[in-house]
């Protein structure tokens, strides 16, 4: 268990899926948990009460981060709420969109850079001032980041860029002992990757990974508490995949 106690951590996306999956593990280490949601509000609600029935702490935060001011409208409420000092923060929010090649819109193209690598990014310059020396941020990449998987080009080059922002900000950020890492899943059972949960999906995902069987989100959401823990303490600038053994 990683002992989290007394540190505040922000989760974006974290309604469903992976982000639900980190919150609930921050929380059970003791964080307190603001659960960010564009637009899952029930969900973002039925967390944060689970997290107290459970004698834990946390709240639910909404911000839309496609917008071109979005980051900069949840971390002004974030700042807000945590009166100057947050310890974690797990950019995880993102969106995906399967499509050859040819078929994918200047639109989609940018608004997959827009919620996966902008809102991160300026989320991270804007909180700056109210994450403290020694605290963490947490990005999320994927596999499609290092290997070729389905017809996602667009949604695995903002990844790409996920692991470059890491190392850089990792070397900026050192300084002031903040750590800066990325958790990159690979196939994992949400409506992000509901193609898993067809037997040919299931039958790919057996191809590639090492491990037989498809992960949950709990699978990967206690590696943001490790991560997040005194025990990740000499852990910066790196990646950590979290994938099964996949494309070994």
């Amino acid at each position: 268990m990683a002992d989290l106690t007394n540190k505040i951590a922000l989760v974006t996306g974290a309604s469903r899926g992976i982000g639900q999956a980190a919150a609930r593990s921050l929380a059970q280490n003791g964080a307190r948990v603001l659960v960010h949601y564009g637009r899952g509000r029930e969900e973002a609600d039925s967390l944060v009460s689970e997290i107290r029935a459970a004698g834990g702490h946390a709240e639910a935060v909404a911000a839309d981060l496609a917008a071109d001011d979005g980051a900069h409208v949840l971390a002004e409420k974030v700042r807000k709420i945590v009166d100057g000092k947050l310890d974690i923060l797990v950019a995880n929010a993102g969106i995906s969109k399967s499509v050859p090649i040819e078929g994918l819109t200047v639109e989609d193209f940018d608004r997959l850079f827009a919620v996966n690598v902008r809102a991160p990014y300026f989320l991270v310059q804007q909180l700056l001032p109210v994450l403290g020396d020694g605290s963490n941020v947490i990005f999320v990449s994927s596999l499609v980041a290092r290997s070729a998987v389905g017809t996602i080009a667009a949604y695995a080059a903002t990844k790409g860029a996920v692991d470059t922002l890491v190392k850089h900000f990792a070397a900026a950020l050192g300084p002031r002992g903040i750590r800066v890492n990325a958790v990159a899943p690979g196939v994992v059972d949400t409506e992000m990757s509901s193609f898993a949960r067809t037997d040919s999906g299931r039958q790919l995902t057996m191809s590639m990974q090492a491990l037989k069987r498809v992960a949950t989100p709990d699978d990967i959401g206690g590696v943001f508490a490790f991560l997040a823990s005194d025990a990740a303490r000499w852990i910066t600038g790196h990646t950590i995949a979290v994938d099964g053994g996949s494309k070994l």
